[in-house]
């Protein structure tokens, strides 16, 4: 309907539509930020539990595209799924509404905390330390066991369950901004290959071929066995031509064989050979309603504005600081994957070596997050609040600004990829590809846990955190953080509070 043709009457009508629509988004999305406890692998399975079990806005098939779409892009990737559930449920403006829901209460927390970080002495009473240690040791087990559950989705058939491995153990292996979108490409590639059978008439002939070279290797033996054996006895016992020697039915046995296997091994052969799957169709509650050309639209215009803005921050000398956070945030949003395990040491990089924020406050603010619901990159916020603070800025500026700055890239090129997503969705090798990609990204869950686990255990006089297992009693923490959720149904904000009430308790043990 054009602007021409709205009359006066209809006003009325299309903001009560609206309110309708926005009242339906708050309904289903209000608790999210405020109630999902211990970053992305646990956000995603309370959103397939929502969306996709009990209010059916999505079906399992989606949702594990959705997942493989924000696993590959940069950015935070909960927000990013949920931003595209309701994206799909009811266009742009809900998807923006439910990420204010979903971000602002996390958003709000981090910056009263920054307020009362700025304020504190040099130094923490030791209890908080400790309640700080608790809360990040149930974290890890909370994130374990949404990796273990993610798992259970993902693998689908055992080259899955290879290719989960390998992306975990690679994880584990090396860590840098490259690596992590690299081990899910391979993954992807890994599935596609599979699935096409591209190798397997390559590897079928070196099989045949290996089997070929065993069988002459047999049928030489026996024939010089049977040479012996004949010039032993051919004096005293005259031939029988028409009996069947031992290597005449070896080869001939050898070569009924080797028919067999080439047959079997036949890759044009139809054994084996998986259908092609039937076009899927999409519920029309469930399409996007925006073309491939907008999305390349906006993810070109989105490029153009990171080159702009970083081009800037390089060469034009006396920028003041809080555009400098500005770029600084936007080129971690831009180059992040891998979500917490990367974003916490380029944070550190980006701001505690630029001397904007101290080693001690930063290593505060990393044990809050792990514990706050919503979005693990609210942790700019208090970031960014904490610099304008220390330069004699507004905090609320530089908290706003960190938070505009690092979020906007991994939402803006989810929107535009979703413009794409809608024509390649349906292709065959896209589908093939989304099996791999979802199992390295589970892998990498695994990572996390590792990555948290090294710097979850803090104390006064440490810079950084250190690894939780130097204290066999968070190790019992986090133990009892899985086994509880695992075996005992406790939810995440129990489990977590449960947590730091077991630090509280070591520092009464320990300082007795």
């Amino acid at each position: 309907m054009g602007l021409n043709a709205l009359s006066y009457d209809d006003v009325p009508r299309l903001t009560q539509a609206a309110a309708h629509r926005a009242w339906k988004i708050l309904k289903v999305n209000w608790h999210l930020g405020v109630t999902a406890f211990g970053g992305p692998p646990v956000h995603f399975r309370i959103f397939n539990e929502k969306f996709v079990q009990k209010t059916k806005w999505i079906d399992e098939q989606i949702f594990q595209e959705l997942f493989s779409i924000s696993q590959s892009l940069s950015g935070p990737a909960s927000t990013k799924m949920l931003y595209c559930i309701n994206l799909i449920r009811d266009g742009f403006p809900a998807a923006l509404f439910s990420f204010l829901i979903w971000s602002l209460p996390g958003a709000v927390g981090m910056y009263g905390l920054s307020i009362g970080v700025s304020n504190i002495d040099d130094t923490l009473p030791r209890p908080v330390y400790a309640l700080l240690s608790g809360l990040n040791a149930a974290t890890v087990g909370v994130i374990a066991l949404a990796a273990v559950e993610l798992a259970h989705k993902a693998i689908t058939d055992k080259l899955t369950r290879v290719v989960v491995f390998a992306s975990g153990a690679a994880g584990l292996l090396y860590n840098s901004l490259w690596y992590f979108p690299v081990l899910m490409v391979v993954s992807g590639l890994a599935t596609l290959v599979y699935d096409y059978r591209w190798l397997h008439r390559p590897v079928a002939r070196v099989v045949d071929g290996l089997q070929k070279l065993k069988w002459w290797s047999r049928r030489q033996k026996s024939t010089s066995e049977e040479e012996v054996e004949r010039g032993s006895t051919e004096l005293c016992t005259p031939p029988d031509v028409n009996k069947p020697t031992a290597a005449t039915m070896t080869t001939a046995a050898a070569a009924a064989a080797a028919g067999s296997t080439s047959n079997n091994s036949n890759p044009n052969s139809t054994t084996g050979e998986e259908e092609e799957e039937e076009p899927r169709v999409i519920p029309r509650d469930m399409q996007l309603n925006f073309s491939w050309r907008t999305g390349t639209i906006i993810i070109a215009l989105f490029f153009l504005s990171f080159i702009v803005a970083i081009v800037i921050r390089s060469t034009v000398p006396g920028v003041p600081l809080l555009y400098r956070l500005f770029a600084n945030m936007y080129l971690a949003g831009t180059i992040i994957f891998g979500g917490g395990p990367v974003v916490i040491p380029l944070l550190r990089e980006y701001v505690v070596a630029e001397g904007w924020v101290s080693p001690r406050d930063f290593l505060i603010g990393l044990a809050l997050i792990q514990a706050f619901p919503g979005p693990n990159f609210n942790f700019a916020v208090f970031l960014g609040s904490l610099t304008a603070i220390n330069a004699g800025e507004n905090s609320v500026a530089g908290a706003l600004i960190a938070w505009v700055a690092i979020f906007s890239p991994g939402l803006i090129l989810v929107h535009g990829t979703m413009g794409i997503w809608s024509v390649a969705r349906g292709k065959r090798w896209v589908k093939a590809m989304i099996r791999g990609i979802n199992a390295g990204a589970v892998g990498l869950i695994y990572t996390a846990v590792y990555r948290i686990w090294q710097v979850g255990y803090i104390d006064e006089g440490f810079s950084f955190g250190h690894s939780l297992g130097d204290d066999p009693w968070w190790v019992v923490v986090t133990a009892t953080s899985f086994v509880g959720g695992r075996w005992f149904g406790f939810s995440a904000p129990f489990a977590i509070v449960l947590g730091a009430a077991m630090g509280l308790v070591r520092y009464g043990v320990v300082s007795a």
